[in-house]
């Protein structure tokens, strides 16, 4: 079955001056235009297409990539309203609809907000709503602590950021957790930091304990050297400034530390680290 919205991969039916054929099954034959056809391309060859309808409201296929496909959230651009509602930007010849009854606030030109795509079942065309919040949490938690997550940044909290995990939950990045610039859209690799027993989930933007901490010590190692074998970075210092030299947390940086200490590799002062000198 041909899901709108969403890539398929489709059979080339013929070609004609215009573009390729392809078999769209119960929609019928769905043309790909002529500048997105690749070379060498025959009958009986398939290709994977992005399947929407074009401003007439036909369907056609495009290998061009949407900002967004159904059922799915993105950080979008408003670029133009009009009497039925906002449209944005979809990286598409055919800009995405928001209906008005799907604006969570107003939506202004020159804006960008976070939404979701669907089929709408009484018209059968795509659009997006900025009312996101009935398309979260629609599959159950089976997430592992420490298990490594897709991230999309969603709006900022009391607390630090919101975020979506796996396109499917709700989740929080604290504020004090937060050691690198971050924006509203962005989208990042994250970690499960908990999952609490009223189904809300906490999230990190790096590993959790010891994973990693190799490859951290062997660079905190690399940059005492080139140091001299001293480095003025200790426990005690601001969290921005170890995130600048190592692109880690201040709790990471302090593990990473406390493992070379153990190893007998290093010296741990009250204002810097050193290297031990070989015996």
């Amino acid at each position: 079955m041909i899901e709108i919205g969403k890539y398929n991969t489709l059979t080339v039916v013929k070609a004609v001056d215009f573009g390729v054929y392809l078999d769209g099954e119960e929609r019928g034959e769905i043309l790909l235009p002529k500048e997105y056809v690749p070379e060498n391309c025959f009958p009986e060859d398939e290709l994977k297409v992005f399947i929407y309808f074009d401003s007439e409201d036909r369907i056609i296929a495009t290998t061009e990539t949407p900002l967004v496909t159904v059922g799915e959230f993105a950080y979008m651009k408003v670029v133009a309203s009009s009497s039925v509602g906002a449209f944005l930007d979809w990286g598409l010849r055919k800009d995405l609809l928001v209906p008005f009854r799907e604006q969570r606030t107003k939506m202004m030109e020159g804006n960008s907000y976070l939404v979701y795509a669907y089929v709408d079942e009484e018209t059968d065309r795509i659009v997006a709503t900025s009312k996101i919040e009935k398309y979260l949490d629609k599959t159950p938690v089976t997430y592992e602590i420490g298990e490594e997550v897709d991230l999309l940044i969603a709006r900022p909290s009391d607390l630090g950021f919101s975020v979506i995990i796996n396109q499917a939950h709700w989740g929080l990045i604290y504020r004090n957790e937060i050691f690198q610039p971050i924006r509203i859209g962005q989208k990042l690799k994250g970690y499960i930091k908990e999952v609490r027993p009223d189904g809300k989930i906490d999230v990190r933007l790096q590993p959790d304990g010891y994973v990693g901490i190799d490859a951290l010590g062997r660079k905190i190692i690399e940059k005492m050297e080139d140091n001299g074998g001293i480095l003025d970075v200790s426990d005690k210092t601001a969290p921005e400034i170890i995130y600048k030299l190592f692109g880690c947390s201040k709790k990471n940086y302090k593990k990473a530390i406390g493992a070379l200490y153990r190893q007998g590799i290093i010296d741990i002062g009250e204002e810097e680290i050193r290297l031990k000198a070989e015996e």
